[in-house]
């Protein structure tokens, strides 16, 4: 091989040598390429997995409370408590977004309004410091602005409320409000959307409610008097012996009559006599506390349950009652007097045990019987 063959085979295996560098390096960066164009996919992917499953993370949340919801709106009308019918709206309501506080208000037609809250300290607010439409008049919903420094509103902080009414088969019975004590914080038409669905199943649901607990309310009641009757008196006093059991609470019975009941109704007559009896039971009611469960449990015979007390509260409860009835005389009978038994529950003592002893000094007390204007001569029993 000549010196020029030898040039050219080395020119030419340079050249070789060069195109296998470049496509070498070429691959290289092709590769560095591929690889970061592969990274920046993954990474793409990866940020779009996460919108994803935030997406669905927030689906399933939206579709838990869709469903807690539903379950609220179902269960609504699961019961004939009014209580718990209230207790599920309130619940129904509070719920949903922004609402941090909700007022229930019910009309009872000639009776007081049953109102409850959920959500505000202490006891349930004034609904008309809190806006509530007035009494028994239909109306679209109301969103409402409150200033924080307003004294009627400050003790509640609440910022924005969203009222809307009650209506069952197109009657008003009352109106639900939602409240919110988020600063700048506005209801929306999906706030109202919701509300207006809860209040749509609610309003039926309490109307009903509302009327089951009057009939039952009258049928608890004694027709003359307007106390409540024998039934009541013998449920009521076992559940509060329960109670008082179970929560080591006292708990006095005290049974009493008017004395010579016979007498005055053979004197003036059976109309008259009843009368009489109403006029008793009005006293007996005027007298025992607003926890105290006044009864007729026959003729002329009367029973108080007194909760949280003992025999010396329930003595003074005795003194009371006949103060009432020595202080002026009763339509057509004139002065007259009452006896009465009392019995503090013991451990040992059921319902029929306690009212045996509450009896039993009944008819200790007439045997002894007081003079009608003696009204602080010690009770036995």
């Amino acid at each position: 091989m000549n010196h020029l063959e030898i040039t050219l085979s080395a020119a030419l295996g340079a050249a070789v040598a060069a195109t296998v560098l470049l496509l070498v390096l070429g691959s290289r960066r092709s590769k560095r390429r591929a690889e970061a164009r592969i990274a920046e996919v993954v990474q793409t992917l990866e940020a779009r997995m996460n919108e994803l499953a935030d997406e669905l993370n927030a689906a399933v949340g939206r579709a838990e409370a869709e469903a807690r919801r539903s379950r609220f709106l179902g269960e609504i009308a699961g019961s004939i408590e009014l209580d718990d019918v209230l207790a599920r709206t309130l619940e129904g309501a509070l719920a949903l977004p922004q609402v941090d506080a909700v007022l229930v208000r019910i009309d009872a037609g000639e009776g007081q309004p049953v109102t409850a809250s959920l959500g505000f300290d202490g006891d349930d607010p004034d609904p008309q410091a809190l806006g509530g439409p007035p009494d028994r008049r239909p109306i679209g919903a109301v969103e409402l602005m409150y200033h924080h420094a307003a004294e009627e509103y400050a003790a509640h902080a609440v910022r924005a409320g969203l009222v809307l009414p009650l209506v069952d088969r197109g009657t008003p019975i009352g109106w639900l409000g939602a409240y919110t004590r988020a600063a700048g914080a506005r209801f929306g038409a999906d706030d109202l959307h919701r509300l207006s669905e809860l209040a749509e199943r609610a309003a039926p649901a309490l109307e009903n409610a509302r009327r089951f607990r009057e009939a039952r309310q009258l049928a608890d009641l004694d027709a003359l008097t307007g106390l409540h009757n024998r039934r009541y008196f013998h449920e009521t006093l076992q559940r509060e012996i329960d109670r008082a059991q179970r929560y080591g609470r006292r708990l006095a019975l005290l049974v009493a009559d008017v004395d010579g009941f016979k007498a005055i109704n053979d004197r003036i007559g059976h109309l008259a006599g009843d009368s009489v009896l109403a006029e008793a039971a009005d006293r007996v009611r005027q007298v025992v506390r607003a926890s105290d469960v006044p009864c007729r449990i026959g003729g002329d015979e009367f029973a108080v349950i007194a909760p949280e007390s003992g025999s010396d509260e329930a003595q003074r409860l005795v003194l009371r009652i006949r103060q009432a009835f020595s202080a002026r005389p009763l339509p057509h009978a004139g002065r007259v007097a009452i006896s009465a038994g009392i019995a503090e529950l013991q451990p040992q003592d059921d319902a029929t045990s306690l009212f045996e002893r509450a009896d039993e000094a009944l008819y200790a007390a007439k045997e002894r019987r007081p003079e009608p204007a003696d009204a602080s001569r010690p009770l036995a029993g």
